[in-house]
């Protein structure tokens, strides 16, 4: 344990369960939907609404063998050749074998997916994928019937749960095994101010960390709050810097900063081009799926252009699906476009890349277990191995599925008792000298600017000089009369600190190109030395401590794994 922990107020309040699950998307809801279906008293915590994390924000589908002549074994190989040399096949193998019936078991819950006329799963192919296998609902709307489905499960079950609430830190016993979380519930809610979660089993499913960024798809509760959770109790994180920055997201304009809307790869799967200013189709030669590549080699294509041609953008062209198509097949993506005077039926649609995924996280082994004894994580927020240095598109929400199924399964078979933690917060430990909420700004343009699309030795030395310089401007204030009040935007802003800190850490050690990492300066792949896991955790005085594995194959979660 590091005995870091936030600046916050001791709990005022505090509740006991067997299990706490911190997020509310696919991974988040599965887990706590099982855990209590296996007679464990569970309570789930989510930052806003249930139904507000990233999932609902899912446009393309989920992926798994699940149409006539596809198979496990062909979706493994193309998550494998997408992952760039980075994945754990083991994992891979559980995700793409388990993915079926975990997508049947889905269907059981109450999601309906689109169908075919002959009433069997409609399948529509994205880019990496060789074989139609992303099953997709309300034509690009899949995470809104998703998180419609397992929210109405979980309040059908009545299982306990705290909305507006955010995550602050991890509660410990005497021995250092997770013991519950301690949280604040923002105004709304049954609880008010900090309190606590007494568990013997967090589950994090908080999500991604894309506001690390300028421009992200990501909604704005996505702060990296899991991961910075995580680092704070000691646990490892992996591969952070293998960020996703998604090809083709609307662009509003060089100085748009925040969420932006996404334009699903699933319109490229059914047949859209990519274009320059003179209609040209710039991505095809330069790899044999064209549109379709892995999104990394889309998204440095875009990037390619651009600077060729001096622009801020390129186009999707899908004048020739025709009205009646954008207005079936995409009826969100349609929407979006016209909501900021683009209509896709008329005219090509403005794209450039934008940061869309975190390929890393913290590490976990095949049940979901992290580094710290009775801490778990799944989703977006962890890393099981399956993505490597680029995640296959829509494996996302089926990774959530799987590896939430398998952590509610190794929790039931523990069932570790209830146990005190060993000290309040507030009470013990190291706390961490908050960042004024105005920071925040500064910190995603520091990251778009160093550590975005485009890296470089130099670019990424600038950015961990002016992130060490925040870091080093807060504790200084922190002792004097500038000190900032604890709250939930001084929090949110400390965690992207943070996370940007190791995100650049992990950046710098890779000096080569591999997936969706691309450092102009190292455009080669390296993989005498690059096939190897960089493995990062926090030192008790706040500094990243990066190592490198001796082989591309993770080490145990733990000594006696």
């Amino acid at each position: 344990m590091t005995g870091i922990r936030l600046t916050a107020p001791a709990p005022g309040w505090a509740i006991d369960a067997d299990v706490v699950v911190v997020g509310s998307g696919v991974a988040g809801l599965t887990a706590a939907l099982r855990c209590a279906a296996a007679g464990l008293d569970t309570v789930v915590v989510t930052k806003a609404r249930l139904d507000d994390g990233s999932t609902r924000w899912a446009q393309g589908g989920i992926a798994a063998a699940l149409g006539e002549g596809d198979t496990p074994e062909q979706h493994l190989d193309d998550t494998l050749v997408a992952g760039a040399g980075l994945c754990d096949e083991e994992a891979v193998r559980t995700l793409v074998t388990e993915g079926p019936d975990a997508v049947r078991r889905l269907i059981g819950t109450g999601a309906h997916f689109d169908t075919t006329d002959s009433g069997d799963i409609a399948l529509t192919r994205e880019g990496g994928h060789h074989r139609r296998r992303i099953a997709h609902a309300g034509g690009d709307a899949t995470g809104a019937e998703i998180s419609r489905a397992l929210v109405g499960a979980v309040r059908e079950a009545a299982l306990h749960t705290i909305e507006n609430a955010l995550v602050l830190d991890l509660l410990t016993d005497a021995e250092g095994r997770t013991a519950g979380v301690s949280l604040h519930v923002m105004g709304e809610g049954q609880h008010d101010g900090v309190g606590a979660v007494r568990a013997p089993s967090v589950v994090l499913a908080t999500g991604g960390m894309g506001q690390v960024f300028s421009a992200t798809t990501n909604p704005s509760v996505s702060t990296g709050d899991g991961v910075a959770l995580a680092l704070r109790a000691g646990a490892e994180v992996s591969d952070l810097e293998f960020v996703q920055f998604h090809p083709t997201v609307l662009f509003l304009g060089a100085d748009s900063e925040g969420q932006q809307p996404l334009v699903s790869e699933a319109v490229r799967g059914e047949g859209a081009h990519l274009v320059d200013a003179g209609g040209v189709r710039f991505m095809v030669g330069q790899h044999e799926l064209a549109e379709l590549a892995p999104r990394d080699i889309v998204a440095k294509g875009i990037t390619r252009r651009m600077h060729e041609k001096g622009a801020e953008h390129m186009y999707l062209d899908a004048r020739h699906f025709g009205a009646r198509m954008w207005e079936q097949r995409f009826p969100t993506i349609l929407a979006a476009c016209r909501a900021h005077g683009i209509d896709p039926v008329t005219e090509p649609v403005p794209v450039a890349p934008a940061a869309h995924y975190a390929s890393g996280g913290v590490r976990t082994d095949l049940r979901g277990r992290t580094t710290v004894p009775g801490l778990y994580a799944c989703g977006e927020v962890a890393c099981t191995g399956v993505h490597g240095a680029n995640r296959l598109a829509s494996n996302s929400l089926l990774e959530g599925l799987v590896f939430a199924e398998r952590i509610a399964a190794d929790i039931a078979e523990a069932h570790p008792p209830r146990t005190e933690p060993a000290d309040a917060p507030g009470d013990a430990g190291a706390p961490v000298p908050l960042l004024s909420p105005e920071a925040r700004t500064a910190i995603q343009r520091t990251m778009s600017r160093g550590a975005g699309v485009l890296r470089s030795a130099d670019s990424l030395a600038t950015a961990a000089d002016e992130l060490e310089a925040l870091h080093r401007e807060a504790a200084a204030d922190a002792d004097g009369s500038k000190a900032v009040v604890p709250g939930v935007d001084a929090w949110e802003v400390t965690n992207l600190l943070l996370v940007s800190r190791v995100l650049v850490a992990a950046a710098r050690e890779r000096e080569e190109t591999r997936g969706c990492h691309w450092r102009e300066d190292r455009p080669d792949r390296d993989d005498a030395h690059g096939r190897r896991h960089l493995v990062v955790r926090i030192a008790p005085d706040r500094t990243p401590v990066v190592h490198r594995t001796e082989t591309a194959a993770f080490p145990p979660v733990r000594p006696s794994d």
